[in-house]
């Protein structure tokens, strides 16, 4: 069956919630075991147009979209698994925290602080490896660098100041 740009675009960001898609290859595969007519190029132009990427995991790269609707809240418990799995290291400086993490991952970090309801946190900028949290002045930088701290599970030494 042929999609159209937008009912395929729909049907890739569900498989990639869904699956371990490591290749565009390994997509097409999927969709074609479910009757969508599509070719390599088409695939990497529609992952181009999701704003997918590929992360690191413990076996290798998947294809992700980061970036979930604005309003969606991501829950707690979330929050606490990204960044247990993608910080590495935080300090602090004033109203900013710095958070890193493996190469190619702060956009991940940083869009599901952005979506949480970190109390303190006015927002993130992130970069390749490296997330800066600008924290509210009642709040102030050390308060929410322990907070992150914290939640990842980071040891007291870990935090650089």
């Amino acid at each position: 069956m042929s999609l159209g740009k937008n009912q395929r675009q729909h049907r890739i960001a569900q498989i990639l919630r869904q699956e371990s898609v490591s290749s565009q290859d390994h997509l097409v595969e999927l969709l074609t075991a479910q009757g969508v007519d599509v070719t390599q190029a088409t695939v990497s132009r529609d992952l181009d147009d999701l704003g997918a990427v590929k992360v690191p995991t413990g076996g290798g790269s998947v294809y992700a979209i980061p970036e979930l609707p604005a309003e969606q809240v991501t829950p707690d418990d979330h929050l606490r698994r990204v960044l247990g799995e993608w910080v590495v290291a935080v300090g602090c400086s004033g109203n900013l925290v710095v958070l890193n993490a493996p190469p190619g991952s702060a956009h991940v970090v940083g869009s599901a602080i952005d979506r949480s309801s970190v109390h303190g946190v006015l927002g993130t900028v992130a970069g390749d490896d490296t997330v800066l949290v600008v924290a509210t002045e009642d709040a102030g930088g050390a308060s929410v660098a322990d907070f992150f701290r914290t939640q990842a599970g980071l040891a007291q030494e870990q935090i650089r100041s």
